[in-house]
């Protein structure tokens, strides 16, 4: 005798997570080539879908990111696990800004999520990458190799800069951000004669630029694109 829970699923059903599943990859390549200001018809036009189907599939824009971008962000977090079990914090601190850059300019998207301009980022991830890049930072100074005033808050600084730049770059010298990565970075380390660093920011600081950078972003996206 058939189990209930071994019935075939009907073929309602089965379109149905077909869909969800061309709204989560179209919403994800949108995400990576334009940020997070893409809507809900872009999506749909994308996924061959109508839009009546995304709404139907996701309560709202931030259950349709969590979903098509809670794998790349994994990705972030991966990275942050590696540079985290360095033998020296500074080895994993350059590991961690160099590495993520790379995944941040490839996919505009997990910027925006990763960096803090959504508060749809799952908790577990979010505070995973914030607590490794914390201890780092602080393991860092306890070894003598960062710079003072230098905190963890810069991290998310320093990375909207250099993808902002490499965003603006891309068709002239796709290359260039690499450059300003490595200048920032020779910037947070100790050395003769440098002066400790102004001004740190607080956290909340860092997640009021965070959302007007991704905010301004969005507003700057080309319509139709």
């Amino acid at each position: 005798m058939t189990e209930p829970d071994e019935a075939p699923r009907s073929p309602l059903r089965r379109d149905a997570e077909r869909n969800r599943a061309r709204i989560v990859a179209a919403a994800r390549e949108l995400f990576a080539e334009h940020g997070l200001g893409v809507g809900f018809n872009e999506v749909a036009h994308r996924a061959g879908v109508g839009v009546g189907t995304v709404y139907r599939r996701f309560a709202d824009r931030d259950e349709l990111i969590e979903a098509a971008l809670e794998q790349p962000l994994r990705e972030v977090l991966a990275v942050a696990e590696e540079a985290a079990a360095a033998t020296r914090a500074w080895d994993g601190l350059v590991l961690l800004v160099t590495r993520v850059t790379e995944l941040l300019v490839d996919n505009m998207g997990v910027r925006d999520a990763a960096l803090g301009g959504t508060d749809a980022l799952r908790p577990d991830i979010a505070e995973g990458i914030a607590d490794l890049t914390h201890d780092l930072f602080e393991r860092a100074r306890a070894e003598g190799d960062l710079r003072e005033g230098a905190t963890g808050n810069d991290v998310g600084i320093l990375l909207w800069m250099v993808t902002e730049l490499a965003k603006h770059a891309a068709d002239v010298r796709p290359d260039a951000y690499r450059r300003y990565t490595a200048a920032f970075l020779d910037g947070l380390r100790a050395g003769p004669g440098r002066a400790a660093l102004p001004g740190p920011l607080e956290h909340d600081d860092v997640v009021a630029i965070s959302h007007r950078w991704a905010d301004s972003s969005a507003r700057s996206r080309p319509r139709g694109a």
